[in-house]
């Protein structure tokens, strides 16, 4: 496949949890046509609620924003805590076992974000994990807390820093002939179905051209 798309976000970020019907859409209109992957962007401490109140406040604007029919859960925030590590690693380690899919991250969110589960809590984001993909806890959790683990986040993350943009979700669209779309901060799939729809005829057109011409004259 030529055209490819990676999704950067936050396992407890409440836009990412905004975006996962357009997530869920492109995947089904371009599936088999597209390459898909997703990739932690660990949000610094100052990106979090300070506030169970402050969380609830933000909750009310984006879902009001998105026409919701019910309110996110603060219930997972935690005073003390200033940044929410444990989900984003928990759901990278996973991938060691075969769970590359979107499987543990969306099962540790909806904890979080539906349920107010305390998810910051190493022990049940690695217990929502379990349940939802099978897998050994113990096993689970060795990974998740190694330096390995860590270092990939650090590196994915370092990928969304240098995209110079700061918010998640972002999805970066890419084909083979150099197009690229950065889309920061959007959720709605029309917006992202479009520059998709206009990446691929780019990429169809140039595979054409090969077809027909072949590779330009060196001299």
């Amino acid at each position: 496949m030529n055209v490819k798309i990676t999704y950067f976000l936050d396992v407890v970020s409440s836009w990412c949890y905004w975006a996962e019907p357009a997530w869920t859409e492109l995947k089904a209109r371009y599936t088999g046509r597209v390459e898909f992957n997703w990739k932690i962007a660990q949000m610094p401490a100052g990106a979090y609620p300070v506030s169970k109140a402050q969380a609830e406040w933000f909750y009310r604007r984006s879902g009001t924003m998105m026409r919701s029919p019910f309110m996110l859960n603060a219930g997972w925030f935690e005073p003390g805590l200033k940044q929410y590590t444990a989900p984003n690693l928990v759901t990278e380690a996973a991938r060691d076992f075969g769970v590359t899919d979107d499987l543990v991250r969306l099962a540790i969110a909806h904890a979080g974000e539906r349920e107010g589960k305390k998810v910051g809590r190493w022990d049940v984001a690695a217990d929502v994990a379990v349940k939802a993909a099978k897998l050994n806890r113990a096993k689970l959790l060795a990974r998740a807390k190694s330096s390995d683990v860590a270092a990939r986040v650090r590196k994915s993350s370092a990928e969304f820093d240098a995209l110079q943009i700061n918010q998640r979700p972002a999805f970066v669209m890419e084909n083979a002939i150099g197009d690229r779309a950065v889309f920061s901060g959007m959720v709605r799939i029309e917006p992202l179905a479009a520059a998709m729809e206009a990446l691929l005829a780019d990429q169809a057109a140039y595979d054409s051209w090969k077809a027909h011409v072949g590779n330009p004259p060196v001299k």
